[in-house]
């Protein structure tokens, strides 16, 4: 059994996967407008997409904008994620302001969870994860793969290293190309969460074939999933409405 990962009200880990919905605004205007709609939502937690905004390269002005979010939020938990365009986000930057952009949101305390991509580089990755635990801010390490789907091993390796570079919550992602592809990220899930897992991880399958994965968690071994509220941040991403309610059907029937 994976250990359940608290952060502030949430136990990851525990009972119903819980519902991430994605901010993706491109102004400080439309990022508060997104948390302001959210209020009216079912969901348990904000991933705040950075690499959206149109001033992510101005550090102080990322650092007001996190402020404003917070005081928005309130105690709402808040992922801060930059996706490099590599791994499907919108912008590309060095990996040296990469680490100095996710540290420097780390040290304002102002968020709960930062997420860093596994293929950054080990001593970048060691580095970002270091600050963010010393400032009480727990890590989302992620992998994703638009194109295809590793063997089952290579998912499960990937997702054991990044236990080892101090992971609290793994995270992979890869894209079906048939619905083997689906029953191999299913299987991966299984056996990483029931074999070699001492925390949650977050596993799935994107796009239409692989929408049962974002909704199996309980059943295979995902804390988490991720729902749209007004736009999807990833292929296969549906309603955070009917994400609720559908989880919520199997969890009644197990």
């Amino acid at each position: 059994m994976a250990n359940i990962v608290e952060v502030r009200n949430l136990k990851l880990g525990e009972g119903i996967p819980k519902i991430c919905v994605p901010l993706v605004g491109k102004t400080n205007e439309e990022i508060l407008e997104e948390a302001k709609f959210l209020k009216n939502v079912k969901f348990d937690l904000i991933e705040w997409r950075v690499d959206h905004y149109e001033n992510v390269e101005d550090l102080e002005k990322v650092k007001e904008i996190v402020k404003a979010l917070r005081e928005e939020v309130g105690e709402t938990v808040i992922l801060f994620t930059f996706r490099s365009k590599k791994e499907g986000g919108e912008l590309e930057v060095s990996d040296e302001y990469y680490a100095q952009l996710n540290k420097t949101v780390a040290e304002t305390k102002l968020v709960d969870l930062v997420d860093v991509e596994l293929f950054t580089g080990d001593e970048i990755v060691k580095d970002i994860v270091e600050t963010a635990h010393n400032n009480g801010v727990k890590v989302v390490m992620s992998n994703h793969d638009f194109f295809k789907t590793p063997a089952k091993e290579e998912i499960i390796s990937r997702l054991c290293k990044m236990q080892d570079l101090g992971a609290d919550l793994p995270k992979i992602a890869v894209m079906p190309n048939t619905s083997e592809d689906v029953v191999t990220l299913l299987a991966a899930t299984e056996e990483m969460s029931t074999k070699h897992a001492n925390r949650p991880i977050i596993t799935m399958s994107m796009g239409g074939l692989g929408l049962v994965s974002r909704l199996s968690g309980e059943t295979f071994g995902s804390a988490l999933t991720f729902g749209a509220a007004k736009a999807a941040s990833a292929p296969g991403q549906i309603s955070v409405d009917k994400l609720a309610t559908i989880l919520e059907v199997m969890h009644e029937s197990k």
